[in-house]
């Protein structure tokens, strides 16, 4: 291949995006995420959807959904409160969350050996750690690779506030990627044609640039080329899609708003809810904030405040729509935080990925149900250990993903969505 094409996937993405914009006044880069299912689903998968709330900085379980209250040198000026599912404690500033619990399964014993964030993060949305050789599909690029859009209008992975580095396609390339939003009330940006490119005119560019992108394709027989011709193609489907709105938080009433909140991740719960009702596959909403190793408990009550609304209304939502029972709302993050609090950081917790919790709702799994144990402290895990391998080939079966089926990357090497990793069965219904 000629030099000036050997442009990595963020290279080739920035290009493409820049010339659209230029050209057409469309913005192409956060269209990416076209794919066709490739391979056979298992049967009786309940799972459509996916929507994966990632709590970045390592959300302390201490002190949200594996509370210890019977050690108040580890939950310190923390109290545990009952929830509406037997057996199950929440933190004390989780009311609105411990009102849905009797919908979620906890996952109590999650473990890792990835103690940094970045390392901790990308295992987490790959199942693979991080290589500098190579760059694994993220989560929601399997799940659009193996199962394809449910709706071929609109993308089929989305991420909000979260980050593109973890949300990529990988060696599948660029098509598999999320399509980023920043602002859940902003939505999708640029794929309207704006008002100063009249219909008239974008047709002529646009047929302009078909006429160079024939003469470029047929000079270069290249995958990625073609890729890119794909993705002005869906850009004009997408302008003239109904399904737009989606995107458009404005749709949404009175009612809604209250229940939802008005913080930014409270607006990007909501948007989650929007695109899986109009069929998008995989959505990914970040919540930031969780790394405490300074003033733990009032960072904690600070993120719980936030978190505490939006999850039990998002629950709430869906189950009340109907569709709680085929989406799959996940909570992860990349770590736990130590048992020990430290006096002289403020009352903070350190990194701890010997032992955390994850949260499962919908799509199949039980409901008010909680999965593993850690010891008195929360230091270790007691009782069946859930690798991070093993949550992601659940979230996978859970979607009909099979957890064994092999992909060859670009060098010839197979991968697993979830490497070595296998659906937990006990957590199904």
């Amino acid at each position: 291949m000629n030099d000036h094409l050997k442009l990595d996937e963020f290279s080739r993405r920035r290009f493409i995006s820049t010339a659209a914009r230029t050209c057409l006044g469309v913005h192409l880069f956060p269209l990416l995420g076209s794919s066709v299912a490739s391979g056979s689903l298992i049967s009786g998968a309940k799972a459509k959807s996916v929507i994966y709330l990632f709590m970045a900085g390592g959300m302390s379980h201490l002190d949200t959904f594996d509370p210890k209250p019977k050690k108040k040198d580890v939950m310190g000026p923390l109290e545990a409160i009952p929830s509406k599912a037997d057996d199950i404690l929440v933190g004390q500033h989780l009311p609105k969350t411990a009102e849905v619990m009797n919908h979620v399964c906890v996952v109590n014993s999650m473990t890792s050996k990835q103690g940094a964030h970045e390392q901790g993060t990308y295992i987490m949305h790959t199942s693979y750690a991080m290589r500098g050789t190579i760059t694994h599909p993220s989560l929601g690029a399997w799940a659009m690779k193996m199962a394809g859009r449910i709706n071929p209008e609109i993308p089929g992975y989305v991420s909000i506030d979260a980050s593109p580095e973890m949300t990529g396609g990988g060696f599948f390339g660029a098509k598999y990627a999320a399509a980023p939003i920043g602002s859940a009330s902003e939505g999708l940006k640029d794929s309207r044609r704006p008002d100063h490119v009249d219909k008239e005119a974008f047709d002529r560019r646009l047929a302009l640039a078909d006429r160079l992108n024939q003469q470029f394709h047929d000079r270069y027989k290249n995958a990625d080329v073609k890729a890119y011709e794909e993705l002005y193609q869906e850009a004009v489907r997408l302008m003239n899609s109904e399904d737009l709105k989606a995107f458009n938080l404005n749709e949404e009433g009175e009612q809604a708003r209250k229940l939802y909140g008005n913080g930014r991740f409270a607006q990007g719960c909501m948007l989650a809810r929007r695109l899986v009702e109009h069929g998008v596959r995989f959505v990914e909403v970040q919540l930031g904030g969780w790394d405490t190793h300074y003033d733990n408990f009032g960072a904690v009550e600070g993120r719980c405040r936030e978190f505490d609304q939006a999850y039990a209304a998002l629950i709430t939502d869906l189950e009340k729509r109907g569709l709680l029972k085929d989406t799959l709302v996940v909570v992860a993050t990349e770590f736990g935080r130590t048992p020990e609090i430290k006096a002289e950081h403020n009352n903070g917790r350190d990194h701890h990925p010997s032992a955390f919790t994850c949260l499962l709702a919908g799509g199949g799994v039980k409901a008010g149900y909680r999965y593993g144990e850690t010891d008195a402290t929360g230091s270790r895990v007691k009782d069946a250990p859930v690798e991070v391998q093993d949550f992601n080939a659940t979230i996978m079966h859970a979607l009909g993903i099979p957890h064994d089926k092999e992909i060859y990357s670009p060098s010839g090497r197979p991968f697993r969505v979830a490497d070595q990793g296998k659906p937990i069965m006990d957590l199904f219904a």
